[in-house]
């Protein structure tokens, strides 16, 4: 029994998220169809983060478990070769036994995506949130700083959640200007539900003039949601990079 890790690129936009639903089109659905294919057997398959709906992904960790016996090379064509045109594996190798996507995971980084442009974009509609008037970014840098560091986030925890522990330990928390593209990067141990959305929501009202760069420590204080900002959109969101 072989245990293989793969790297999955997706873009999210036709599906109901990572994870497995009984109706409705999934990632992890689709993985699952192309392993039973390929196998005739169904293996279930662990994902390292429960992307949202619409959310993509650049470096989705998965693992299953298996007896077939192909070369990870073989793994990886036979996968592309069965998986829809949005979901890629970029890469299958083995893993250790006890290797879990999930509770393996030590960082994930997650990078959030604004469209600053007056001009609608054709190919960006589905993979940015465009905000057309422009953004004061050294405010929300200055909030950004305020929010690294081991805190309880649950004022930018999204609901319903079983989850029991809001502490994470936000690493980085970074924006990027290129031209038109302003860039989000999160990185931490863990994330909460929607903490990525919650936090971009919450500096972008800060960079719109909405609420003082200082707001973000009465909003940690607070451990409500209902202080911190909007929810950004789904489809700005990307699972980057999970690092083991």
């Amino acid at each position: 029994m072989a245990t293989l890790k793969l790297t999955i690129e997706y873009d999210g936009t036709a599906y109901a998220g990572w994870q497995r639903q009984p109706v409705q089109p999934t990632v992890q659905a689709a993985v699952e169809a192309a392993l039973q294919r390929i196998t005739q057997t169904y293996i279930p398959v662990i994902g390292a983060g429960r992307t949202d709906a619409g959310v993509h992904a650049l470096g989705q960790v998965a693992s299953f478990r298996t007896e077939k016996a192909l070369s990870v090379e073989e793994w990886g064509r036979a996968l592309n070769a069965l998986l829809p045109k949005d979901i890629c594996v970029r890469s299958a190798e083995h893993a250790a036994d006890d290797f879990h996507a999930r509770y393996s995971a030590r960082v994930k980084l997650y990078e959030y995506r604004i469209l600053s442009q007056m001009e609608r974009s054709a190919l960006d509609h589905k993979r940015a949130w465009q905000i057309r008037k422009p953004l004061d970014l050294a405010a929300m840098r200055e909030s950004a700083n305020l929010l690294v560091g081991r805190h309880d986030f649950s004022s930018f925890q999204g609901s319903p959640t079983d989850n029991k522990n809001p502490t994470c330990d936000l690493r980085r928390l970074e924006i990027k200007q290129g031209q038109a593209l302003i860039q989000i990067e999160a990185q931490a141990d863990r994330f909460l539900k929607q903490m990525v959305r919650a936090i971009v929501g919450t500096l972008v009202e800060v960079g719109q003039g909405k609420r003082s760069a200082k707001n973000v420590k009465e909003i940690l204080e607070a451990r409500d949601r209902r202080a911190a900002g909007m929810t950004a959109p789904a489809h700005g969101l990307y699972l980057a990079r999970v690092d083991y």
